[in-house]
């Protein structure tokens, strides 16, 4: 009897390895991709929630007031919410953005993977009392482009005092 030392895999060995594998990654990546769907979802969110909070806080900082708009360019509000979003600091107090006043930060919206909204209204100002300015509720939706069955949707309600309160929902 002889002894020979085995330096590798034999091709069934590899086959069978292979097989397992195809099997195992066709059960995963449906539900990766929701866990993808899921995460951007809820960082975008974050994102805007972190968006509203500090214009408020700039609002009630300098004591004129701020707000947040739709944005496709970061430098300007066009009321496209479904591109960006952008805070600024509103200088002279009268509760829309204008050319020389402060932009605070500004989040692009990955339009590939979702979709957002906002209000009807131009912008989401505050107050130097960090109180939302108009009378009429305001939100914000966020969904990704694809559900697939879940439920996905956030929405950002704020209300007068200017609290931000988000919840989940089916998608639209």
């Amino acid at each position: 009897m002889s002894l020979r030392l085995s330096k590798g895999f034999t091709l069934l060995e590899l086959m069978v390895t292979v097989a397992v594998l195809a099997i195992l990654s066709t059960i995963a990546f449906p539900s990766f991709q929701s866990t993808i769907r899921s995460n951007r979802v809820a960082a975008t969110g974050n994102e805007m929630t972190a968006l509203l909070s500090l214009a408020r806080s700039e609002a009630v900082r300098n004591k004129r007031g701020g707000g947040v708009c739709g944005s496709a360019t970061g430098t300007s509000c066009d009321n496209n919410w479904s591109r960006g979003m952008l805070a600024w600091a509103d200088v002279n107090g009268d509760g829309t953005y204008q050319a020389g006043e402060t932009v605070l930060r500004y989040i692009p919206i990955k339009t590939d993977s979702l979709t957002a909204g906002g209000p009807s209204t131009a912008v989401i100002a505050f107050d130097n009392r960090g109180r939302r300015r108009a009378a009429a509720a305001q939100s914000l939706t966020l969904q990704p482009t694809e559900c697939g069955g879940e439920a996905l949707r956030r929405r950002l309600d704020i209300n007068a005092a200017g609290q931000i309160n988000s919840t989940k929902g089916a998608c639209q």
